[in-house]
């Protein structure tokens, strides 16, 4: 029997074509994958159905739901050819029958709604007219969806309903923050601006100290969540999301107090580190932020004393503490005694320099810097129109050359946009440097216009280094930037070059041609780095992180600014002059306008290669090559960010280095800590920073989401990996291992120190740590100290004079690969290291004392160490990928 005569003896009765008979018919045709044949069957089936919009519903209510293997249902195929049919029959319609009739077909195919396919639902919104129903009725079936757990159906369908302003918004929020789809929740709010406020300000009460996740959860028993759930709520990603809701949705900062605390708070942590920690910021520039970061907040101002009293800076914290008019009752222990010692002229606290300044700096300074060959006369500041105008007719004269650079305050992620402070313009002779801070002159209209004529015109040769992010700073600064952008002509930005030169092999430096590889051991990055590789000394970043809105300016920062802008002159052309030493092509401009291609031409090899990536079902580093199986080249290739060959043995943990993304710090942390070097960005980093450590230092990137595109482009082959942010740490750590070939041993479990990725580490005896914490005011119990002296007295007759200060203890069993210094180095008034961090006494608490023999501490960080059940916890977690020998195994016995 031919489809036509099926057809015929389907519809002999005068009610016409039985629905469900018409269904079974799709359904054969469907499972034989035959779609020609039903498109047929659909074409001469529906006018033969009695009431077809009736007979529709009847057919979805009973079609089978979505089937493995294919991408679309049986309902979707049916209902498309239902609205290619009623498009030729307009006379099918709800306008045709009784308006009860109507709305009740209409709640039938709402009840459908539960399929998120866009074509499925717009198709029954349009054929049903679903938007005329009584929305109260459209808000029952989405609270109905919610009920059942559909979350992202529920949300779907009330953005097309328009019934956001309807619905009960923690109802609809709540269950896709806590299920990762934030996005879709920033599209339920988008437009209202009452709802993007809830949005945000939701967001940030879950930023308070007191934020309790389970209260959420017994609001919402329904929910079902992952294991991983508790990721979503963490509020240091909370934080992030609040500061990006902010920015995008123009909300005041004054709603979202707790994200805003959180973030001063940890940027008041990240400066008592550099200040304290790694002694890598002046005094002027710590105290100078930290006015900025505390401002009127008096928790943060407790903090601040606090901390300082950790770093064993009780002076310091006694005058934060009257600068601030701390009540005693909130000060740290010894704070107030220290007040009232101090004598008058000591109890203020002074920004800027006992000494003046001097233009040429020290010998010292000279010797490790690289220096302006210019005097201090050289130098412009610019700011009213008759000097900007004497710089206009100077810098836009055609064939010239401009080192261009930018200067704005540091905000550490604390507010959502930083504008320029100061523009740097160096010429051969001169430079000019245009005062933004100053409010009337950066508003006058001739300042943006010589901007605009610089970087339009294409017979200037302007050099910068990775200007992206001076780009986004002049929009800030100039808000008609965003809509009218810089039209650019003449650029070199030295980024790029930098990179093609540390893809090469060779450098040349004035002490003559020497190899420089990506992963060499080296302090700089950055600009500083190729200034030393191009002109053999590093720049002073000491002013980097400097006030740069403070006025006037002090010696030392405009020092730096000439230096930053200036240096971009000196490397052009040493690398003008002789390219080939560093591996670059005679046309050093065709460096930067080859990128284009190049990526174009990565993202048909990306295309091409997607498939294949499928089906090998791995992350692998975009575009990683083998590289030849020697020991020399295996490392050098590592460090480039490229695979090792599968064939080769093992890397050691020490050869491999990695900059972790922000959202990785737990995978940083079980890396560190079985030997890898890494470095993690900081809660405020902007993920660009993770780029700019990776071309500078040799690192490969690890991320997730969406910023691995990005990271991608900004970096050389191979040197950016994507994980999935929803496995755990240990998992992703696993993952890096197996994917670079690295097998750690049980030697190298803690060979780093976990919180500033040292490796270097001191040994102190028990007797010594007693007598460091007495000095300090660490220990007051009396019992307690009568029964630490017994024991140390015990401990040095054991030891039989071994351990003393002038020798360096055995290290402990698991740490071999670490490097040891002598306790001689350390300074015993101020218990500091050379480097200047203190002993972090605070850390070690007295009743470990009695059992704990031996203490390592951290040369750089200062950090107290002892051995404990962390080794054993940490061999059992990566047993599968630690090669441990039967030496390991008899030693890991013997404990």
């Amino acid at each position: 029997m031919d489809l036509n005569t099926e057809m015929d003896h389907m519809s002999t009765n005068d009610k016409g074509l039985d629905p469900l008979m018409l269904l079974d018919q799709f359904f054969e045709l469907w499972n034989n994958d035959g779609l020609k044949m039903l498109h047929l069957a659909a074409i001469q089936g529906f006018p033969k159905l009695s009431e077809p919009l009736e007979a529709l519903l009847t057919i979805l209510e009973r079609c089978p739901g979505k089937q493995k293997g294919r991408n679309h249902t049986l309902g979707s195929h049916i209902l498309m050819e239902f609205q290619t049919w009623i498009k030729e029959h307009p006379q099918v319609s709800l306008n045709s029958i009784s308006e009860d009739r109507a709305v009740e077909l209409q709640i039938r195919a709402l009840g459908l709604l539960t399929d998120i396919q866009p074509d499925f639902v717009d198709g029954l919104i349009n054929i049903y007219q679903l938007e005329s129903l009584d929305p109260s009725i459209l808000c029952l079936h989405i609270v109905k969806l919610q009920t059942l757990r559909c979350y992202k159906e529920a949300i779907t369908l009330s953005i097309k309903f328009e019934l956001q302003t309807e619905l009960n918004p923690e109802e609809m929020l709540v269950p896709l923050i806590l299920q990762d789809k934030l996005q879709l929740a920033e599209s339920f709010v988008k437009g209202h601006s009452h709802l993007e406020q809830r949005l945000v300000m939701l967001l940030d009460s879950w930023c308070h100290p007191d934020f309790n996740l389970e209260d959420i959860r017994k609001h919402f028993p329904q929910l079902s969540l992952s294991k991983h759930y508790a990721a979503q709520v963490q509020p240091k990603l909370l934080t992030r999301h609040v500061y990006r809701l902010m920015e995008k949705f123009k909300i005041d900062q004054s709603l979202c107090p707790n994200a805003l605390h959180k973030r001063r708070l940890d940027t008041l942590r990240y400066l008592m580190f550099k200040r304290f920690g790694e002694k890598t910021m002046t005094e002027e520039n710590w105290t100078d932020h930290v006015q900025y970061v505390v401002a009127d907040d008096l928790q943060l101002q407790v903090h601040l004393v606090e901390m300082l009293v950790k770093y064993s800076c009780l002076q310091k914290a006694a005058q934060w503490s009257l600068r601030y008019k701390i009540p005693r009752n909130r000060l740290p222990l010894g704070v107030w005694e220290t007040q009232q010692s101090l004598p008058p002229d000591q109890q203020q606290i002074c920004s800027d320099p006992i000494t003046p300044e001097e233009w040429v700096p020290p010998q010292s300074h000279c010797q490790k810097f690289y220096q302006v060959p210019l005097t201090k006369d050289k130098v412009y500041f610019i700011d009213t129109l008759e000097t900007l105008h004497r710089c206009q007719s100077i810098v836009l004269k055609e064939g010239g050359i401009v080192g261009l650079d930018m200067e704005w305050q540091p905000t550490f992620g604390c507010a959502s946009s930083q504008k320029v402070s100061l523009i740097q313009l160096a010429m051969l002779d001169q430079v000019f440097l245009l005062d933004l801070s100053a409010k009337a002159f950066c508003q006058q209209p001739d300042l943006l216009g010589f901007i605009r004529a610089l970087y339009s015109e294409p017979n200037i040769l302007k050099l910068g280094y990775s200007m992206s992010g001076d780009l986004k700073c002049l929009s800030a600064t100039w808000p008609e930037l965003s809509e009218e952008p810089l039209k650019m002509e003449g650029f070199l930005d030295l980024l790029r070059v930098h990179q093609k030169i540390q893809c090469g092999k060779v450098n040349q430096l004035p002490s003559g041609p020497r190899e420089v590889l990506v992963g060499e051991d080296s302090a700089e990055k950055g600009l500083s780095l190729l200034v030393q590789q191009v002109l053999g000394k590093p720049l002073d970043k000491t002013q980097q992180m400097s006030n740069w809105e403070k006025r006037p300016l002090r010696i030392s920062q405009i020092r730096y600014a000439v230096a930053d802008a200036y240096c971009l002159l000196d490397v052009f052309s040493t690398l003008y002059s002789d390219p080939a030493s560093f591996g670059l092509p005679a046309d050093l401009r065709s460096i930067t306008s080859g990128q284009s291609e190049t990526r174009k031409d990565k993202k048909q090899k990306e295309k091409k290669g997607k498939k294949t990536e499928q089906a090998l079902g791995k992350e692998e580093c975009q575009g990683a090559q083998r590289v030849t199986p020697s020991h020399s080249d295996k490392v050098k290739g590592l460090l480039c960010g490229k695979l090792p060959p599968e064939d080769s043995p093992p890397l050691p943990p020490q050869q491999l280095r990695v900059v972790c993304d922000n959202m990785l710090q737990g995978l940083g942390r079980y890396l560190r800590c079985l030997g890898v070097d890494v470095v993690m960005l900081e809660n405020s980093d902007d993920h660009r920073v993770a780029a700019q450590l990776a071309q500078a230092e040799g690192r490969v990137i690890l991320t997730c989401g969406q910023p691995f595109q990005t990271l991608r482009s900004q970096v050389g082959e191979g040197r950016c990996l994507s994980l999935d942010c929803s496995e755990k740490a240990r998992d992703q750590a696993i993952q890096v291992l197996r994917h670079f070939n690295v097998q750690p041993s049980p030697s190298d479990i803690f060979s780093r120190c976990q919180a500033c990725n040292s490796d270097q580490y001191v040994a102190i005896p028990r007797a010594d740590m007693v007598t460091m914490l007495k000095d300090k005011g660490f220990l007051q119990d009396h019992n307690t100290e009568g029964m630490l002296e017994k024991s140390c007295q015990q401990e040095e007759l054991r030891l039989n004079d071994t351990v003393t200060l002038s020798t360096t203890p055995e290290p402990p069993r698991y740490a071999t690969q670490c490097r040891w210094a002598s306790l001689s180095g350390l300074d015993r008034d101020t218990l500091t290291f050379p480097g200047g961090s203190p002993i972090q006494l605070h850390t070690v608490p007295p009743g470990l004392l009695q059992r704990i023999p031996l203490f390592y501490v951290c040369t750089r960080c200062g950090k107290v160490f002892w051995e404990g059940s962390h080794f054993d916890r940490v061999l059992s977690m990566f047993q599968e990928v630690l090669h441990v020998t039967d030496e390991d195994s008899i030693s890991a016995a013997g404990q």
